[in-house]
């Protein structure tokens, strides 16, 4: 676990993919993503949050909106369908670069993810540019190495009544 102080700066990325289908599937529920931010800054200096989506519908643009109003910059992503109907929509890379970007500016960056493909990125930062990186994400869905290698790991489960409200 990490102190956490007023002075630390810190930037949120949110893999609302992610998030989405961890919180359905688990617990047929959608999560507060203002009192989530609340939550994992902790009275800290927010630089930037962002919310990276997969536009796959119009219908989703209240959503969208939402996520804007809960106070995250959100970058949007048509969803990729290929010959045969799969579909695929990801911003691993995306949300990757942006940490490296603005990991310079930081003190911590707060991933919001259980996505094992982050490993990779969180060392960097850690290692490379020297800040702290901290998970946040479902426990029951994160990839355990993410979780052991962060310097500090908020599971959304213990948050439940606060962050989820039902379908």
């Amino acid at each position: 676990m990490i102190v956490k102080n007023p002075d630390q700066r810190v930037a949120v990325l949110v893999d609302v993919q992610n998030l989405y289908y961890s919180a359905r599937n688990l617990y047929k529920s959608r999560i507060n993503f203002k009192k989530l931010l609340n939550l994992i800054l902790a009275g800290r200096i927010l630089v930037r949050a962002i919310a990276y989506v997969i536009k796959a519908d119009s219908d989703e643009q209240e959503f969208f909106d939402a996520l804007n109003n809960a106070g995250f910059e959100v970058k949007e992503k048509p969803i990729q369908i290929f010959l045969g109907g799969a579909k695929k929509g990801d911003w691993d890379i995306g949300m990757a670069m942006d940490g490296i970007r603005l990991g310079q500016k930081v003190d911590s960056i707060i991933l919001v993810s259980g996505d094992g493909d982050f490993r990779p990125v969180v060392n960097y930062l850690q290692q490379a540019v020297g800040c702290l990186v901290e998970i946040v994400a479902f426990k029951k869905t994160a990839n355990r190495e993410l979780m052991e290698m962060a310097d500090d790991f908020t599971n959304i489960e213990d948050n439940i009544r606060t962050l989820l409200f039902k379908i």
